[in-house]
């Protein structure tokens, strides 16, 4: 009569753990950026959505009414250029900083992101799909604006294709700064008005034309990521564009989106531990 350890028989202990270990279900792969920020681009879109009609009124409106009423104070050249840009930059401005500050202070507040810290969701992907909804209802709005300032001024609208690239780069700048304020402030209330702050900035400093401001309101103009927008779209209603100054805004513009995106993301990482 033999002895057989226990371990080998097929309802051992050890065969059991050998069964088990080759039967674990292994782990699915992390999430990809691309399909998961279509994802979160798509869920905000539908999200926002119901307030499109609002925010292309409000928005498109009040960057018309301020064409208006500085049409009585300039006559055109470089400072009408400045004024119909400015403008329409703004509507970007609009959404992409305020809106967009004012949502992230209020999901932070309201432990909304506590729902996409369960989610196998890169922090990027959250941060560029919810910047990239709100981003796309200013561009109907942005045209329109433009369209109008042309009309308004007698510019010429031959380069308005530029706003293909201009809304874009613009909006990420600016839409990082919003997402980063709104995800840093302590409370909603204080998310509100930095984002109404910083619209405000780009109202003043983005459709007053700069020949007409102090030397320290040119310097904050200057650090302003809109500006660049702003200056490479008033660029294109010359004659003869200079497209090297052209591109060096635009490309200035996407260095900032890229580097307020980042902070962004890094600002929803810290404030989705907490």
């Amino acid at each position: 009569m033999s002895v057989v350890p226990a371990d080998v028989l097929p309802g051992g202990a050890l065969a059991a753990e050998e069964q088990g270990a080759v039967g674990a279900a292994e782990l699915g792969p992390k999430a990809r950026l691309w399909p998961s920020l279509v994802a979160v681009y798509r869920a905000q879109l539908s999200r926002a959505r119901v307030a499109r009609i609002p925010l292309l009124f409000v928005a498109t409106f009040q960057s018309i009414g301020i064409m208006i009423l500085m049409r009585g104070v300039v006559d055109g050249g470089g400072e009408a250029r400045a004024v119909v840009a400015g403008s329409a930059v703004l509507v970007v401005a609009f959404v992409a900083l305020n809106l967009l500050a004012q949502y992230f202070g209020q999901l932070r507040a309201s432990g909304g992101l506590d729902h996409y810290a369960t989610l196998p969701v890169p922090p990027a992907a959250v941060v560029l799909g919810a910047a990239g909804a709100y981003a796309s209802f200013t561009v109907p709005g942005t045209v329109v604006t433009a369209v109008f300032g042309c009309l308004l001024f007698g510019l010429p609208m031959t380069h308005l294709w530029v706003l293909v690239a201009v809304i874009p780069l613009a909006g990420a700048a600016l839409a990082g700064l919003g997402a980063a304020l709104g995800l840093l402030a302590p409370r909603p209330e204080f998310a509100t008005l930095l984002g109404q702050l910083g619209m405000s900035a780009a109202l003043l400093l983005g459709v007053l034309p700069a020949e007409r401001m102090p030397e320290v309101v040119r310097l904050a103009r200057d650090l302003l990521p809109s500006t660049y927008g702003v200056e490479a779209f008033a660029r294109t209603f010359g004659d003869r564009p200079d497209w090297v100054f052209v591109l060096g805004d635009l490309a200035v513009c996407a260095v900032v989106g890229v580097i307020s995106l980042a902070v962004a993301t890094w600002a929803y990482r810290r404030a989705a531990v907490r």
